[in-house]
């Protein structure tokens, strides 16, 4: 693998620990599927409690794979995957053209 692949793959590497867990795939396809949750909404589609998705959702956030809004007193979270995938697609042309 050359320089710039492992580069880029470096910093990939948070975001496949973030995902890495069952709990936010589900999270984050629920978001992509549903679109805009509250906290309250996400928390009814899974057997987790409130505090665990806030957790995950945390942690979603931080890399950016979602956003949130805020209308009135309701924060509403939705799938933001744009960068991610254009990360990983960097990846791929990366990886094409250093090892085939």
């Amino acid at each position: 693998m050359g320089q710039k692949a492992i580069s880029i793959f470096q910093t990939c590497i948070p975001l496949f620990q973030v995902l890495s867990d069952n709990h936010r795939q589900a999270i984050l396809l629920a978001l992509s599927e549903k679109g805009s949750m509250t906290v309250n909404e996400i928390t009814e589609q899974f057997n987790l409690s409130r505090p665990a998705i806030s957790h995950h959702l945390k942690l979603l956030l931080e890399k950016g794979l979602i956003s949130v809004q805020q209308k009135g007193t309701q924060r509403y979270y939705s799938a933001s995957l744009r960068s991610s995938v254009e990360l990983l697609k960097e990846l791929v042309r990366a990886l094409e053209e250093e090892c085939l």
